[in-house]
């Protein structure tokens, strides 16, 4: 792979202004969004989960159980759970881990009793399960961004994949199904259809919030005019791209593919400057989740 060109006239610099890794700022943003996440999650659970009964997964979803099937207060079943679990995260998986899921497992809860007396907008369990399962993933979601967790299941999960082999996400949706089965038999099929819907929702928005909302797009472009299509793109789109030396599959003949990545309102632009030079190129445009580095998103959460 040719490196990147960079010395052409138009390029502009960018100035890096992440956030470093590590030292008291990361550490004072890090517990700020463990803090607003926590608040989050708190305030969607009791505005539209609990009161819906939409027990979907985790802790909470247990919390939800206890609370239809016993009367507990969701609080005091969250901590009951959470404490035990930060203490066998501390001795199974490690003190690094445990330290991060301190913050969430304490003070999730302690909002949760909070806004416990706050007015629910809605009684209609489809929306509370939708806008349930996006305020609990925009709070996950922010928690993520700040390094840390909420505990509960996420700890149990842990423990399970170090004994038992399985992959983080296949414990995750094991401990999901169990609360949301349980949910079947303590409430009904029905709320349990739409814990699964809530569920849903959560992982998505999750995923936007730590891929971002903005999709970027990969160029692979293969041309005879290899070099009259790179002076255009670095002239005239300001973008950088990669050389990648390839073979032909039917003539085994070498040839240049280039690499580009642009914003996806670049693509027309992209498009007419390829074809402007050479209208026969062949070219392969695909999104990329995330892109990281210089002209798109600094890499702050590596």
């Amino acid at each position: 792979m040719q490196e990147r060109q960079h010395s052409y006239p138009q390029r502009k610099k960018r100035l890096a202004t992440s956030i470093p890794l590590n030292g008291p700022w990361r550490n004072v943003i890090d517990t700020l969004f463990i803090i607003v996440g926590s608040f989050l999650i708190a305030v969607a659970f009791n505005l539209f989960l609990l009161p819906n009964q939409i027990a979907s997964g985790g802790v909470s979803g247990l919390s939800i159980l206890g609370h239809e099937w016993f009367g507990w207060e969701p609080a005091y079943t969250q901590w009951a759970i959470n404490i035990p679990l930060l203490i066998a995260g501390f001795l199974l998986i490690g003190k690094q881990y445990g330290v991060r899921s301190i913050l969430g497992s304490i003070v999730l809860p302690l909002f949760v009793y909070l806004t416990s007396h706050w007015v629910i907008p809605t009684t209609n369990p489809l929306l509370a399960s939708l806008y349930g399962g996006i305020g609990v993933g925009l709070g996950i979601g922010i928690v993520y961004r700040g390094r840390g967790s909420t505990g509960g299941m996420s700890i149990l999960a842990r423990i399970v994949q170090k004994y038992s082999g399985l992959s983080y996400s296949v414990c995750v949706v094991i401990m999901d199904a169990t609360v949301i089965i349980m949910a079947a038999f303590v409430l009904s099929l029905e709320q349990s259809l739409y814990a699964l819907i809530g569920l849903y929702v959560t992982g998505k928005v999750i995923d936007a919030i730590e891929m971002g909302l903005g999709y970027s797009k990969v160029a692979y472009i293969i041309s005879n005019q290899t070099e009259a299509i790179t002076k255009v793109i670095l002239a005239d789109l300001d973008r950088g791209l990669t050389k990648l030396e390839a073979k032909g599959g039917y003539t085994d003949d070498q040839r240049t593919v280039l690499m580009v990545v642009v914003g996806q309102s670049e693509v027309p632009r992209l498009k007419a400057l390829i074809r402007s030079v050479d209208p026969d190129a062949f070219v392969i445009i695909s999104n990329a989740q995330e892109v990281l580095g210089e002209g798109f998103k600094r890499g702050e959460h590596i």
